[in-house]
């Protein structure tokens, strides 16, 4: 181990997620390399302006402030989920680790236990984000959707019969999320990609520190998931390539899948994949009213995950990509 410092300060937005995913990713790091964990709060704009996120700057206001104290060197390292990277590079920062990926999904908490086909016509259902909105609008249900902001927590107490200021019959928020809030439980309906794919990014974690700082290849070798790092550069070599963010409505998974004569138990033991095993990664965009929609996929090896990345993006420009986006940004309904 490269570890010197007796103590490793973990930068982390200050929510009860970001400290439960934090604490998470200090633990194993304690444990590898023996040093003491200390987790550094830090206030960030998204945490503290309740406008739109493409109001006050995309993803990265849930990241900026966090990466400052860490090129300050008031923390050692930082943990966020990876959804709210920006795509483009920050410079003095490694990207040392993605860990291994929680279960991407989108999930319902409704009322009564109700999943999404048994809310009535003209439920209202919560979302902040304009994907999860465009795609529930695809369902063709009949939904109202409310655009909503604050911690899980604020969100679920949004829901009828959930606490006295609710207003909503569901919301929808990542499984990933709720997993490591503990509240599994509270699920409703977790919806499978064919009808919601996730943002790019999602349920993954990003943990950071300065370029070329040793603690780096400490980081790598405790937490680093070859699969999982594989999967969400092409989603975010996607991303980057239709030139959207958060305001956009396009959903990404990848996901490896393993060779046609091998097992889940060849691939453990092997340590990495086969050359021959694929990424595939599928695509969304969709206008913001529901309709029309891309739809596409894309395989490629998992040595090269940009490429497929990349080339799927083509094929969705090709089509029409940018103008969908586009009318997302001027702010369609």
């Amino acid at each position: 181990m490269t570890v010197t410092a007796s103590t490793l300060r973990i930068g982390t937005r200050a929510s009860r997620l970001a400290r439960a995913q934090s604490q998470a990713v200090g633990e194993r790091l304690a444990a590898s390399t023996g040093a003491r964990v200390e987790l550094v709060d830090v206030t960030t704009r998204g945490d503290v302006d309740t406008a739109p996120l493409a109001v006050i700057g995309g993803q990265g206001v849930f990241v900026s402030a966090v990466r400052a104290a860490l090129l300050a060197g008031d923390v050692d390292v930082c943990v966020h989920s990876l959804k709210d990277l920006p795509t483009a590079p920050a410079e003095g920062v490694e990207l040392a680790a993605v860990p291994v990926r929680e279960d991407p999904r989108d999930a319902v908490v409704g009322r009564d236990g109700l999943t999404l086909a048994e809310l009535p016509t003209g439920a209202r259902i919560g979302t902040g984000s304009p994907r999860r909105a465009a795609q529930l609008r695809a369902l063709g249900l009949g939904l109202d959707v409310v655009d909503l902001r604050g911690n899980v927590e604020t969100r679920m107490r949004r829901v009828r019969g959930r606490g006295p200021e609710g207003d909503l019959d569901a919301v929808v928020l990542a499984r990933a999320g709720l997993a490591r809030l503990g509240r599994l439980a509270d699920i409703t309906e977790v919806l499978d990609p064919l009808q919601m794919l996730p943002a790019p990014g999602q349920g993954a974690l990003a943990v950071e520190c300065r370029a070329g700082d040793p603690v780096g290849s400490d980081i790598r070798a405790a937490l680093d998931d070859a699969d999982s790092r594989a999967a969400v550069t092409a989603e975010r070599a996607l991303l980057a390539a239709v030139e959207a963010g958060c305001s956009a409505p396009v959903g990404a998974l990848a996901e490896v899948a393993w060779t046609a004569g091998g097992t889940d138990d060849d691939h453990d033991a092997a340590g990495d994949a086969d050359d021959t095993d694929e990424l595939w990664l599928r695509a969304v965009v969709v206008a913001p009213a529901g309709s029309p929609q891309l739809r596409h996929s894309a395989t490629g090896p998992t040595t090269d995950p940009r490429t497929v990345g990349h080339q799927l993006a083509a094929h969705l420009l090709d089509e029409g990509a940018a103008d969908l986006i586009g009318a997302a940004r001027a702010g369609a309904p």
